[in-house]
């Protein structure tokens, strides 16, 4: 078997290897049972067993309030682009989006097929800030306002929740989820793909107020509605089993390991370490990226000649790093050159080899 390598994925990405162990050694024979969980009933004892751990475990971390659903559901944020519209947008309505990146804008896209979606402020040049809040215009009649909190693709990050007063805000949390401790009671509904820091791609979990369900539009798809899920325990039909198995191991570990300000407090040095060294690298690497929302999960960077970016070394660099086991540092397809991903499984030290060898391939390339 050839040794792991250092999975810099934007997702589906990195899973902690003790969650791996333990899905391994319980694939065949799950607790007893004599079956695998991607074989058992969702209508069992043993799956019901796993899913109300799940979301125990889940409710813990997050500290979620008891007028809060958790709903593990699929299709992914793209599902969710559709859903949230059809659940808290009434014909004719309308909602303000801020498109922070390509994800939002997608959102935003999406949200327009249902009734008015308009953006918070004028389209940005480039994804590299996000306008302050006092500098955002959100329409009065807006029945939401939608963020989506960490842009993958064009690494800015909210350093904190945006104050939207009275309106409910939305959050796409998908990137960041369980990276930090987050006050679930400022957001009317926060949802997540869990492949990126808490599981297999699969599963996205909704987080919703309770006064916030029942709305859903008569054409809205039985598997979108909100209410339907919740009176149903995610299950009206067959939940990604697996997915949410593997989930809340990810959970328990999480839990292991001291909950989320451990977490936010990794994810805090290992994004300082990588930034110290791309701003210390005199040039070499360069972060387009506004300091103050940068962010300490998805870390875009490019590497510059004489301040221009060069994607011959770029493409170098990323085959450099692959040979000696560092995987998926090649920038998203939209913006190219280098984007390294640093969720919650992925560790100090591995972060800490990935900026050894920026230091030895600077030292090698520079004029």
């Amino acid at each position: 078997m050839s040794e792991r390598v250092i999975n810099f994925s934007a997702g589906p990405a990195h899973l902690p290897e003790e969650v791996l162990r333990t899905a391994q050694s319980e694939m065949l024979n799950w607790h007893g049972s004599g079956m695998s969980v991607m074989e058992m009933s969702h209508r069992g004892k043993h799956f019901k067993q796993i899913i109300e751990e799940a979301e125990a475990s889940l409710r813990r971390i997050m500290s979620i309030p008891e007028n809060y659903k958790v709903l593990f559901l699929q299709g992914g944020g793209m599902g969710q682009f559709a859903a949230v519209p059809l659940n808290l947008l009434p014909e004719n309505g309308k909602a303000a989006y801020a498109v922070t990146g390509g994800w939002s804008q997608k959102a935003i896209q999406e949200a327009d097929k249902y009734g008015t979606a308009a953006p918070c402020f004028p389209k940005l040049k480039s994804f590299t800030d996000i306008p302050p809040v006092a500098d955002w215009t959100i329409d009065p009649d807006a029945e939401y306002v939608y963020i989506c909190d960490n842009e993958t693709v064009f690494g800015v990050e909210y350093p904190e929740v945006p104050d939207v007063g009275d309106k409910i805000l939305v959050a796409d949390i998908s990137s960041n989820f369980l990276t930090r401790p987050v006050d679930v009671s400022k957001f009317g509904l926060l949802y997540a793909g869990v492949q990126k820091n808490a599981g297999p791609a699969g599963c996205t979990i909704v987080i919703v107020r309770e006064d916030l369900l029942g709305k859903a539009r008569t054409a809205c798809p039985s598997v979108l509605d909100y209410k339907l899920m919740a009176d149903n325990d995610s299950m009206p039909n067959t939940p990604p089993c697996w997915s949410i198995y593997v989930t809340g191991l990810v959970f328990a570990w999480i839990e292991r390991e001291g909950g989320l300000a451990e977490f936010a407090r990794r994810s805090e040095a290992k994004s300082k370490l990588l930034y110290e060294a791309i701003d210390g690298s005199a040039g070499f690497y360069a972060c387009p990226v506004a300091e103050r929302v940068r962010s300490r999960v998805n870390v875009p960077f490019r590497i510059q000649i004489d301040g221009t970016a060069s994607e011959e070394l770029e493409a170098k660099f990323v085959a450099a790093a692959e040979a000696q086991g560092m995987s998926s540092l090649k920038g998203h397809r939209s913006v190219g050159g280098i984007r390294a991903s640093l969720y919650n499984a992925t560790t100090l030290e591995q972060t800490q080899k990935l900026v050894d060898f920026m230091a030895a391939f600077r030292q090698e390339h520079s004029n």
